[in-house]
Formats: C-alpha cells, sequence, structure tokens
C-alpha cells in the first residue's frame, strides 16, 4: 500500500470510491450476491458464517435501535455500518474528511493511504489507560466503499491493522457482505436499518454502542 497523504490527484468528493472489481469480488449489492449461499439476515446487511467468526450487534442505548455490526475474526475487529447513498455520486470521499477532523479534535492522528478497497485512513486515537496509567493509543483503518445507492463503511482494529496477514484475512470478511439497500427511500447518509438475525446463527450477541 501506498500512502498517497501528499499527493495532488485527490479525488472529487462527489466521486464514487470502490475498488474496480467490487462488483465481483465484493462488498457485494443483494442483486450480486450468490442466492444459495448461507448467509446471516441482519437487514441492511448480509454475512457470510466462517469458522472462527464471532458477531456481536452494536445497540444504541437511548434507542435500542442496532446501529452497527462488530464481527470478531482472525485476532482483528471489523465494525461494519451500511448507510443509504445518491445512485450517481458516492459519499466515502467526504465522509473520510470528517472522519480524520473529528479524530484531529480527540487529539488523534490520521494518515490517509491507498488500500485494497481505495483511500483509506490509518488513524492512531487516544485512549484512557485507567488505574492511572495515562493515555494511551489504539490504531484503527478506516475502510469505505462505494456501492449502487448504498455506501459500507468499516472499522478495522486488532491484528488486521497492524499485520498484513491478518489484515488479508479481515479484508476478504469485508469484501463478502452483502448490503441490503431495498427499494424505499431514503435520504443520503441515513443508516440502513438492521436488525437481529430472524434465526439464532453463529455465536451472535448483543453489544451497546
Amino acid at each position: 500500500m501506498s500512502d498517497i497523504a501528499n499527493s495532488d490527484e485527490f479525488p472529487e468528493a462527489s466521486a464514487k470510491s470502490a475498488p474496480e472489481d467490487r462488483a465481483t469480488e465484493g462488498p457485494h449489492d443483494e442483486a450480486e450476491a450468490n442466492p444459495v449461499r448461507p448467509y446471516v439476515d441482519l437487514g441492511g446487511v448480509k454475512i457470510l458464517p466462517r469458522e472462527g467468526l464471532h458477531l456481536r450487534l452494536e445497540i444504541e442505548e437511548g434507542s435500542k435501535r442496532v446501529v452497527a455490526i462488530g464481527l470478531d475474526y482472525a485476532g482483528s475487529t471489523l465494525q461494519v455500518q451500511p448507510f443509504a447513498a445518491p445512485r450517481s455520486s458516492g459519499l466515502w470521499n467526504e465522509i473520510r474528511d470528517q472522519i480524520a477532523d473529528q479524530i484531529s479534535k480527540q487529539g488523534g492522528t490520521t494518515t490517509l493511504r491507498e488500500g485494497p478497497f481505495g483511500p483509506e485512513l490509518v488513524a492512531e486515537i487516544p485512549v484512557a489507560a485507567g488505574q492511572g496509567g495515562g493515555e494511551t493509543s489504539r490504531l484503527a483503518r478506516f475502510i469505505g466503499v462505494d456501492g449502487p445507492r448504498w455506501f459500507l463503511r468499516g472499522v478495522i482494529a486488532g491484528e488486521g491493522a497492524v499485520n498484513a496477514d491478518a489484515a488479508g484475512q479481515i479484508e476478504d470478511l469485508f469484501r463478502s457482505i452483502v448490503v441490503v439497500r431495498g427499494s424505499a427511500p431514503m435520504p443520503p447518509r441515513d443508516l440502513i436499518p438492521l436488525r437481529m438475525p430472524a434465526t439464532p446463527a453463529g455465536s451472535a450477541e448483543p453489544g451497546d454502542a
């Protein structure tokens, strides 16, 4: 991966950002997914089960709605959120700048680089150590893919943020996700509704957002 932080060739904010092979290799739109694969249906996304994958539902305390899906796999964590997007333009190039600004206000730093899904942010985020241990930081990768009328955001932490072999495994998991946009009108940036699986599958459990 190459660092593009000092590049003058930044994409336009409204341009779509996605791998050239997204339609065949993922993340997939529902219309592109293999209908016979045993996906876990979580509403706005479908997850393909695999050995060692642990699924968490992140719940907003006030509304009790599911606001993100947490996936623990191969020593890494991947948080995913699907959002509605315009048909002909993307969200990632604009949202990426907003994430960098938020992390900066928290006292962290971000580096823009080219990753397997296109531009991504590598962030050092300050974390309170507790028990008088002062403050430390954690490394996270913010990735995003613009699809047809949807945008899928991912946050990778753990081994997948620092180890190339682990990164490949968690990136493959992100590629296997199916986004279910639905046909209902939704304003861009609205979270596509997520839900508990209809039938228990794997090791899914609720968590607090």
